[in-house]
């Protein structure tokens, strides 16, 4: 399995959101306006990553269960 493009691709994307999310969550305790807008970009970045993580672990289940 961890030489399917696939499946390498979707663990990729499921780690880019982890990474992502900790590093606006990182930004939360910070205090001012600027590391406010920081995390809330983050956390903008982390829902399209999220999006396109789940887009790819359907596919991949997709492709799966069609014996490909």
């Amino acid at each position: 399995m961890l030489q399917d493009p696939l499946f390498i691709l979707m663990a990729v994307g499921c780690i880019t959101v982890a990474v992502i999310l900790i590093r606006g969550i990182s930004t939360f305790g910070k205090e001012g306006v600027e590391n406010a807008k920081r995390s809330n970009k983050f956390m903008q970045w982390r829902l399209i990553a999220q999006f396109i993580a789940i887009i790819l672990i359907l596919i991949f289940v997709y492709f799966r269960r069609q014996g490909g």
